[in-house]
């Protein structure tokens, strides 16, 4: 049984803590030698690209291009242990339910594709070509292609993306929920409209020169560890780098870099953030509104703090914003914000005295219901002083999963452009599908309502990383057919419809061989970067199969009798898809030499070269007042008898998305759990607790449905006063279906109502199961 306690950690982000993680993650997985021989290959020229997050690389020829999380990723990937057809002979899948998260996941890579009996209540192994026979029986059985659901996780490949939409559109729907709806789908759509790009338009040079780096609703330490290096080097040369957060998290406070010989031999570390600000949970908007109001009363005092020249030239509505800005007060900014007007002006001092400055925001922005409206007011910011388009300076939305933003690029959009559809139309010879499909909170409701009849999934864990969890348990669970392409067990597949295949692909690290030799496919980086990644170890099974041959075949199988596309004939070669890419995409052109070269290519980012696709054909400034209509402050109104506290949901260190790697959390001092809620001293003691008591939570919703999460001990943290964080996927019951960010459909799960009330009930098994595994 591992040890349970709470110790707070002292040291900085990285150092010889990451370190020791990194021998203990190889140790854990039975790979010290195989691990680290894997991990010089990481993120290299000639290796493949780390299956963790989208962060750049800033060094192709590093021979340590890697970081603390990046190890637990591919140490999961490349991992000595195997869950086999012998570990689904010796459990039901109703045993298998009443595991952990973590249980499920350490079991180990899946070596077979593997069906459903329900009879005995297991997963049986299956060939492969009588899996994909069953699955176009279900989904050329359906009256309706719309009845199909197409789930994508953003570590598919751009040749599997690609190959997938392509695939589903032929078939006959658009309904590709995927996690860019679960997390920067509000990006995309705040700033579309405004600068005429969904994307960021950074660099990592940009990194270099600029001379102020804001960061919003991010927690770098643990979900992109590489981005100290950044922001360790920005400050040694002197940038400011200003950090809003609710939480005080150690890797924007401290970072010991691990391959500084200086610092790691006198255990010394280096300064990130020069001014830290607590803000309330979705005070951000506040925040922002606030930075340009200083901005323009400094104007109208006589001193010239905006471009006009660019204001002029390369925009349109800032008349109205700046009449908005003086209408503003002060007092609405202090309360929604959480910070003191001081405060708020000392930011956007550092803005105003900054030539160049960059925004970075995380999904502590996209998770609310006013998600939109805050991307637009941090971009609104960055135009009053000219900072798009401008070197050192832009947006920089920061994606999560290593390949999320090329899958959008590839097509995996559930709303896609008619220029899209057009294309794939004169290419490949068949009229795609127009209407709008599902997006990831629409297919729970199709689902659950019977309009979604076959669930597939290329990747991820859709019933763990989806909001109010019984109801898409519900949903999946009334399919007639689920199917999830995966490297290993998790939560989704033991969820299952009235049929289920589990189909187990090669991950990033292996060899993938096909008949044209050993093959690399491509990913996108959170910059627009665009470069190979080839395997070098051998797969975890003879049994795997690659996603572009999953895909291709599934296809052939399904619509191969009257398609013009030759599928199988497509995955010989990945440069012949490539070759297909091409002919879609302008911005690929010429896709199999520029991605050779080390390092591959840039896509073009019109926005950073200040030419704004936008219907104006100039950037738009965005007006918005400040929400007062938040999930909470609703709750407020209703509940008069009980404190209403904001949760936001988090991760722990030992986790990425979905995928938790163990029980701890260094950095927020908690080993050995994970069912806990930080909360302010002064609310423990204002509620009649104690630091360590148990508490069951409870969303304050207008429904009348009861969501609840039982059993979570409390832990007094440097939080502000009526706010609390816990992580997911446990707190994810919580988050209404309705909870969504407006004009996006993200689940706001960064800003749930609820109230806290002493533990009463035993512990559910799975909780209890997660808490006592070593």
């Amino acid at each position: 049984m591992q040890e349970q306690r709470i110790a707070f950690y002292k040291g900085p982000a990285g150092g010889w803590g990451a370190l020791r993680s990194v021998t203990q993650t190889l140790l854990k997985q039975d790979i010290p030698i195989k691990g680290a021989r894997t991990m010089l290959s990481a993120n290299q020229p000639d290796g493949f690209d780390c299956p963790g997050c989208a962060w750049p690389d800033r060094n192709h020829a590093s021979s340590f291009e890697f970081c603390e999380n990046g190890v637990k990723a591919v140490a999961a990937e490349a991992t000595a242990r195997r869950a086999g057809p012998d570990l689904f002979d010796r459990y039901t899948v109703t045993e298998l339910a009443k595991q952990s998260d973590f249980w499920l996941e350490d079991q180990g890579r899946l070596t077979h594709p593997m069906v459903y009996d329900p009879r005995s209540d297991k997963y049986r192994p299956i060939e492969w070509d009588d899996a994909f026979a069953l699955i176009a029986r279900h989904l050329n059985a359906l009256p309706d292609p719309n009845q199909a659901i197409f789930y994508t996780s953003g570590r598919a490949s751009n040749e599997a993306a690609f190959l997938y939409q392509l695939f589903v559109r032929e078939y006959g729907t658009n309904n590709f929920p995927d996690c860019s709806n679960m997390c920067h789908e509000p990006s995309g759509s705040g700033m579309r409209p405004q600068i005429g790009v969904g994307k960021g338009t950074v660099t990592l040079d940009d990194f270099e020169r600029a001379d102020a780096i804001f960061i919003f609703g991010q927690n770098p330490g643990t979900n992109h560890p590489r981005m100290l290096g950044e922001l360790r080097a920005a400050h040694r040369r002197g940038a400011k780098i200003v950090s809003f957060n609710p939480l005080r998290e150690r890797g924007l406070e401290r970072f010991a870099d691990p391959q500084d010989k200086l610092e790691m031999a006198t255990m010394s570390s280096t300064p990130i953030s020069t001014h830290y600000f607590q803000l309330r949970v979705g005070g951000d908007f506040a925040v922002a509104k606030g930075m340009m109001k200083h901005l323009l009363e400094r104007e109208d005092a006589g001193e010239t703090v905006l471009d006009h020249a660019f204001i002029a030239e390369h925009t349109t509505g800032f008349d109205a914003l700046a009449a908005d800005l003086r209408a503003e007060s002060w007092p609405l900014l202090e309360r929604e914000s959480g910070l003191a007007e001081a405060q708020i002006r000392a930011a956007a001092d550092v803005y105003r005295h900054a030539k160049r400055a960059i925004v970075c925001w995380g999904m502590g922005i996209t998770q609310h219901v006013h998600a939109v409206a805050t991307i637009q007011m941090l971009v609104d910011l960055l135009l009053m002083r000219g900072n798009i388009g401008r070197e050192g300076a832009g947006p920089c939305p920061v994606r999560g999963h290593s390949n999320v933003q090329g899958d959008r690029t590839m097509g995996i959009w559930e709303k896609p452009p008619a220029a899209l559809l057009d294309r794939l139309r004169d290419v490949f010879g068949f009229e795609p599908p127009r209407d709008d499909g599902f997006d990831t909170v629409e297919s729970i409701r199709a689902m659950l309502a019977g309009r979604g009849k076959v669930f597939f999934a290329l990747g991820g864990n859709f019933a763990a990383a989806t909001p109010e969890t019984p109801t898409t348990w519900k949903a999946l669970q009334k399919c007639d057919l689920t199917v999830h392409v995966t490297t290993k067990l998790n939560r989704s597949h033991v969820v299952h419809g009235r049929e289920a295949l589990i189909l187990p692909c090669l991950g990033r690290t292996e060899v993938d061989m096909q008949a044209g030799g050993a093959q690399g496919v491509t990913v996108e980086d959170s910059m627009g970067m665009v470069h190979i990644s080839s395997g070098i170890n051998p797969p975890a099974s003879a049994h795997l199969l690659s996603e572009p041959a999953i895909v291709a075949r599934l296809a052939a199988a399904t619509i191969g009798q009257h398609s013009r596309t030759p599928w199988l004939w497509l995955i010989e070669d990945y440069g012949r898809i490539r070759d297909r890419i091409e002919a879609v995409f302008d911005d690929f052109r010429d896709f199999n030499r520029r991605v050779a070269a080390p390092g591959g290519f840039r896509l073009r980012n019109a926005a950073s070269e200040r030419v704004w696709e936008t219907p104006s054909r100039k950037a738009s400034f965005a007006t918005h007042a400040v929400p007062q209509d938040t999930p909470s402050h609703l709750a407020r109104a209703r509940v008069r008898d009980a404190i209403v506290f904001t949760l936001l949901t988090t991760r722990s260190h030992d986790q990425y998305n979905t995928t938790i790697y163990g029980l701890d959390d260094r950095y927020r001092g908690v080993f050995g759990q994970r069912r806990v809620v930080f909360i302010h001293e002064d609310d423990i003691r204002a509620l009649g607790f104690k630091d360590g008591d148990w508490v069951d939570l409870r969303t304050v919703w207008d429904d009348g449905e009861e969501r609840r999460a039982d059993r979570f001990r409390l832990v007094a943290y440097d939080i502000p006063r009526g706010n609390l964080a816990a992580y997911y996927p446990e707190t994810n019951p919580l988050v209404p279906l309705d909870a969504v960010a407006r004009n996006a459909g993200t689940p706001a799960s960064k800003s749930i109502p609820v109230i806290l009330t002493p533990h009463r009930t035993a512990p559910e098994p799975a909780a209890a199961a997660e808490e006592v595994a070593a």
